[in-house]
């Protein structure tokens, strides 16, 4: 196995034996960069000088002191709203394309310290609002199981890296599901954190009460190493993440797929395979009842219409021809929603946290839907804009509660499925052990893309 082709942990366990140094695992991986981005476009711009001394350092103090952490030497892509100093940060838009930072964001800070490397910033959709567009200053990434398809947004840079084996992990954030999105379309991992888990410092804001950053891996354990790392609290999510989900009591949301967004057949065969599969793993699962989901993403696109609006109110009275016109469409709306829909919607958020709360009186996790149905042609914008929203996602960012998705099949034209998992505020422990006990009974985490 060529490192590029390692995991997170694969390589930090090799490089802690000393049997892979840092610089040959950024290497091959920047070998592997050259050769599968001109088809994936997941990068806007490399950092190749900059890793390279980083990757030198690693290895001379690792060889001297031994690995600071499992992340010393291991190369972690940037979705670009993320700021890494003395690098632009452009959101991949036009309005941006002259701004510096002048600081890294708190979280890669804090990857920098455990020894990271980071060889790049990753393409986004604008703003990480906008969708595939080709009216940007860069093209729109790619899914690298078909290259014609959508790899999914926003953080779809992040999504096509690391599911084309061009880095380890990668990092992404998500509103409205912009980092399980990704994870669901490529076939990977894609957890988004508790609500203010880990700091958003230094990632430029989409809507500020519905914001998450999280990472996109190949397996949950990579998921784990990362949020120990990017995670307030200093929490070890690896301990006990073996334990697997047996006397786990999991409630499986049917309706979100079967009634208020009907999902693919393919999709809904294989989240009931899921819960089979878990239910052989111990776990007991029932079916449970929540808010449509309807009603969650109403009140997510009104939050966000209203919140996103302040952030672009500038740009959009003033330069509203450089932004792409997917973009433009999805921000204008906010500059003329009364701020009563928005305390309208505020006050049902509440609501639908509480209820989703009572649930978890009953049950540890939830099982749901993630996508709807397999990655659209990335071309076919009337596809794209009908397959957006068909989606589980949203109420997580409107609870603020963990969640994850996971690979869970393919379907006929070798596109990933994907399942997504939910657990209580702060529970995110307990939402990377079940992650885990699904991936390690499962198939998927050995399927890769044809690339």
């Amino acid at each position: 196995m060529t490192p590029h082709q390692l995991t997170l942990a694969e390589a930090a366990a090799l490089i802690a034996a000393r049997k892979l140094s840092p610089v040959e695992l950024l290497e091959d991986c920047l070998a592997r960069i050259a050769a599968v981005q001109p088809r994936l476009d997941a990068f806007i711009r490399m950092n190749v000088a900059e890793a390279e001394a980083a990757a030198r350092e690693a290895e001379a103090e690792i060889t001297r002191h031994g690995p600071r952490s499992p992340l010393h030497g291991i190369p972690v892509g940037l979705k670009d709203i993320i700021d890494l100093k003395g690098h632009p940060t452009t959101c991949h838009s036009k309005q941006r394309l002259d701004h510096m930072a002048d600081a890294d964001a708190a979280v890669v800070a804090r990857l920098r310290a455990t020894g990271a490397v980071f060889p790049g910033k990753l393409a986004t959709h604008e703003f990480a609002i906008g969708g595939p567009a080709f009216d940007l200053p860069f093209p729109p990434a790619r899914n690298p199981w078909n290259t014609a398809h959508h790899p999914g947004g926003s953080s779809s840079g992040s999504g096509a890296a690391v599911a084309a084996r061009m880095l380890p992990a990668a990092l992404g954030t998500d509103t409205g599901g912009s980092v399980r999105h990704p994870a669901s379309h490529c076939g990977i991992v894609g957890l988004k954190p508790t609500y203010e888990l880990v700091p958003r410092a230094g990632v430029f804001p989409l809507a500020f009460s519905l914001d998450h950053v999280g990472p996109l891996t190949r397996t949950v354990r990579d998921a784990a190493l990362m949020l120990n790392v990017m995670a307030d609290g200093g929490q070890d999510y690896t301990r006990g993440l073996t334990q697997g989900v047996r006397g786990l009591r999991i409630g499986y949301v049917r309706h979100f797929h079967e009634k208020d967004q009907p999902a693919s057949a393919e999709m809904a065969a294989a989240l009931d395979e899921a819960a089979r599969l878990l239910e052989a793993e111990g776990a007991m699962v029932t079916d449970v009842t929540l808010p449509s989901l309807d009603e969650f993403a109403a009140v997510n696109r009104t939050i966000l219409a209203a919140e996103s609006s302040v952030v672009h109110e500038e740009w959009l009275k003033t330069r509203p021809q450089d932004y792409a016109a997917v973009t433009r469409r999805r921000l204008l709306p906010g500059m003329f929603l009364p701020a009563v829909d928005y305390m309208h919607a505020a006050r049902r958020r509440t609501q639908l946290l509480a209820r989703v709360n009572e649930v978890f009186g009953q049950v540890d996790l939830l099982l749901t839907a993630s996508s709807m149905e397999e990655a659209a042609l990335i071309d076919d914008e009337p596809e794209v804009e009908r397959t957006y929203p068909r989606q589980a996602r949203t109420p997580f960012n409107v609870t603020g509660q963990p969640a994850i998705t996971l690979m869970s099949g393919l379907s006929a034209k070798g596109l990933p499925l994907s399942l997504q998992l939910a657990a209580p505020a702060h529970a995110d422990a307990l939402l990377l052990r079940a992650a885990h006990g699904y991936e390690r009974a499962a198939p998927w985490k050995d399927y890769a893309p044809p690339c």
